[in-house]
């Protein structure tokens, strides 16, 4: 299944739901197949998919404007050895120019014949790379915070996702603060809304390239994060 995590806002939070939700979907594979995740088409994938500003964690070696620019197949660009496994993208403007868009498609199908969940760390605003991965995503999840600011550039990217014909899984209210209006969220943009609180253990494991559950597993946040997985998984066909 690729899952493209979108927002029509950057630093909503886009890239730390996206990391989270693969570590959470990973365990709950883990509890479905007796914790392993050696069976063919398993465990999830997460790919930094903002060409231009890359936010989850770097390293070394091929990465995804490598693969963009046909220097590396996809699986090379792959790494796991970390918490969480993920497709890193570059970090410059020359990388960046270099990537042919057209061929995320094509990256996230040949993903998608290894791992089971293929997470999309959308770019944010309503560019053409905003539109390629919820063109080729089977769902998506819209992240937003509260502001009315926020809100706005988040329905617009709703609208953009019901054109092409990418199902609304969930939305992310995130950093919501007491009683947040999940209701009226949810109403609002057409599919359930999770609430994940303003949270600073979430915002430190983040910063430090690990998950919440692996850092502050007693965190609200962190239910919030595994609730918005189950979500997704009830979402998937497979």
């Amino acid at each position: 299944m690729i899952l493209a995590v979108t927002g029509g806002k950057g630093g909503v939070g886009k890239s730390t739901i996206a990391y989270n939700l693969a570590a959470e979907l990973d365990a709950l594979e883990r509890a479905d197949s007796g914790n392993s995740l050696t069976n063919t088409n398993a465990g999830s994938v997460v790919v930094d998919g903002d060409l231009g500003m890359a936010d989850l964690p770097s390293s070394h070696g091929p990465d995804l404007h490598d693969v963009l620019a046909d220097r590396a197949d996809p699986h090379e660009a792959v790494r796991g050895d970390g918490p969480v496994t993920l497709v890193p993208c570059g970090r410059t403007l020359a990388g960046a120019r270099s990537a042919d868009l057209q061929g995320l498609t094509d990256v996230f199908a040949a993903l998608e014949r290894t791992y089971r969940w293929v997470i999309v760390d959308s770019p944010a605003g309503m560019h053409a790379d905003v539109g390629l991965p919820l063109a080729a995503a089977d769902a998506a999840v819209l992240v937003t915070t509260p502001e009315d600011a926020a809100l706005a550039d988040a329905l617009r990217v709703r609208a953009l996702a019901r054109e092409l014909d990418a199902g609304l899984c969930r939305v992310a209210l995130n950093r919501a603060g007491p009683n947040p209006a999940t209701e009226a969220v949810a109403d609002r943009f057409g599919a359930p809304a999770v609430e994940i609180p303003e949270s600073e253990p979430l915002a430190t494991a983040q910063t430090h390239g690990q998950p919440i559950r692996e850092t502050a597993p007693e965190a609200p946040a962190h239910d919030s994060l595994e609730a918005l997985a189950d979500a997704v998984y009830s979402c998937s066909s497979v």
